[in-house]
């Protein structure tokens, strides 16, 4: 394991952006480019927005941190219009991941989680779609956050129109998670679980090293976690992979046909999204549906539900443009896009030192119980710790 310091920060833009009574010691935030930030241009990473007027307006989430008396110190770097999964970006730089740096730091929000994972910035907002947070963030070795879908307001995001997408924080610890959820959503208050949760595994297929650093440390806690099914899981990854197609195809499609600079995946991406028919789409509704019952049930009986974050290490950045490598590492993270459940991923290693992770699922608004029960996770399982970052403490804002 390295641990070179990044030649390509996950900060793309440096601002102090605050409001005017901020303490001095407020926390650092660090926002994804493709949330509005008054006076600046949103470029989604993309050279097609690199003349982007700047917005006029905060994004919702933005405000909210501002009025929570955050410091926005960055806009960060990500994969072309939230577009993919390994964070490379021929046109804006592709941020290094700080821990692995011969590794993907993971897309769509690469930039946040390497700014978090760095120590560019205590805290980060990223988007997740079809696990655009918690990919990168068990890619660089910290915890993601997808809240319920719904939860945080999306005006000022773009795309503008997602049924999939979610904002969410990262950050090094599940109390920095929670300060980060106050800040966004007013409604979130922190819990203390009073008993242990009732928590189930989902039976699921992984590299062996990945499962040997989340299922002997469990076994030897002793904890009761029996194994339960969803037999929807692998079409609602299908379902998934439908919708982000249609829903991205209207929003950035009309840049096929401008002949606007796009990177070469992000171009051929596109152009297949602009193929799929009303019938796979009928069909993956009906499966968001049955999926997310099926869900709803187990979820009744349990508390949460466990699965790996990763069913593999991150691959190799010499191996990004290889879909066998990239996409299956959403396998068990984007069926709960679609179901709109709310998820965190826990980082931890390998035996030999590599990122993999668990993901805790919970019940749709139940955000608050699910930090809770990440905490309890961390606190009584040894191995889920998360380094102190090295990365420098303060930002200098760019001329």
């Amino acid at each position: 394991m390295s641990h070179s310091a990044p030649t390509i920060p996950g900060i793309d833009l440096g601002l102090s952006i605050a409001a005017p009574d901020c303490p001095a010691d407020a926390p650092r935030v660090a926002v994804k480019d493709c949330l509005d930030i008054a006076g600046y241009p949103t470029r989604c990473g993309s050279a097609a927005f690199a003349g982007a007027t700047p917005a006029l307006a905060h994004a919702d989430a933005v405000e909210r941190l501002l009025q929570a008396g955050c410091r926005i110190v960055g806009k960060t770097r990500m994969h072309e219009l939230a577009y993919g999964m390994t964070g490379v970006n021929a046109h804006g730089g592709t941020p290094v991941n700080p821990r692995w740096p011969d590794r993907i730091p993971g897309g769509s929000s690469s930039g946040s989680a390497v700014a978090v994972a760095a120590g560019e910035a205590d805290f980060a907002i990223g988007t997740d779609t079809g696990g655009s947070i918690r990919q990168p963030a068990i890619c660089c070795g910290i915890i993601g956050f997808k809240p319920s879908f719904g939860r945080i307001g999306r005006r000022g995001a773009h795309p503008a129109d997602s049924s999939l997408d979610c904002i969410g924080p990262f950050a090094r610890s599940v109390a920095m998670i929670e300060r980060a959820m106050q800040a966004l959503d007013r409604e979130f208050r922190p819990e203390t679980l009073t008993h242990a949760p009732r928590l189930a595994r989902l039976r699921t297929s992984f590299d062996r090293d990945v499962g040997d650093s989340l299922i002997l440390p469990i076994m030897a806690q002793g904890y009761e976690m029996p194994y339960v099914d969803l037999p929807l899981l692998d079409d609602a990854f299908r379902a998934g992979m439908i919708v982000i197609g249609r829903e991205t195809a209207g929003a950035f499609g009309h840049l096929l046909a401008s002949a606007a600079p796009l990177g070469t995946d992000i171009r051929s991406r596109l152009a297949a999204a602009m193929l799929i028919p009303d019938t796979d789409l009928a069909w993956a509704e009906g499966i968001r549906h049955s999926f997310t019952t099926e869900v709803d049930g187990l979820l009744g009986q349990y508390d949460a539900i466990l699965t790996p974050a990763l069913p593999t290490v991150p691959p190799l950045l010499s191996e990004a443009a290889d879909p066998a490598k990239v996409l299956p590492l959403t396998r068990y993270l984007r069926p709960f896009n679609l179901s709109g459940h709310p998820a965190i991923v826990l980082p931890t290693l390998t035996r030999d030192g590599l990122p993999s992770g668990l993901q805790i699922i919970g019940r749709p608004g139940a955000d608050a119980q699910l930090c809770a029960i990440a905490r309890w996770f961390c606190e009584t399982v040894p191995n889920f710790q998360i380094p102190e970052s090295s990365g420098p403490r303060n930002l200098q804002a760019k001329d």
